[in-house]
């Protein structure tokens, strides 16, 4: 992992660690959130709510960082992947396809017998 992947995994991390925190100490839009800070909230041009709180002008521009370190994110783990096709290691198939004779020069017939009348199944009598 180089420094540019490395940092941004870092500061991925601490913005959904502090995402998480913001959202959970706002209060509800029922709670009149405007009191507690204030009171003067119905004064504003945009109305009882305001133009937006502090904290939810932070939790939106953290959630834009975040997006935007989820999808360079993204785009490491696609070079990467891009990096060992070319490599030359071989890949997972999604499809295997079983070969049509896995035993060459051995056919079993209907009742579970090998060619020459042979059972391959060990006799428990």
């Amino acid at each position: 992992m180089d420094l540019m992947e490395t940092l941004v995994v870092v500061v991925h991390v601490v913005i959904a660690v502090a995402l998480v925190g913001l959202v959970l100490i706002q209060q509800g839009k029922g709670a009149d959130a405007g009191a507690a800070f204030g009171g003067g909230a119905s004064q504003t041009v945009f109305g009882s709510q305001g133009s937006g709180s502090f904290l939810t002008r932070l939790t939106t521009l953290l959630a834009v960082v975040f997006f935007v370190t989820s999808f360079s994110l993204a785009i490491f783990a696609k070079q990467r992947a891009e990096m060992v096709g070319e490599a030359g290691i071989p890949m997972v198939q999604e499809s295997r396809q079983a070969p049509a004779d896995s035993t060459p020069g051995i056919e079993e017939s209907a009742g579970g017998e090998a060619e020459g009348g042979e059972s391959r199944l060990p006799d428990l009598e």
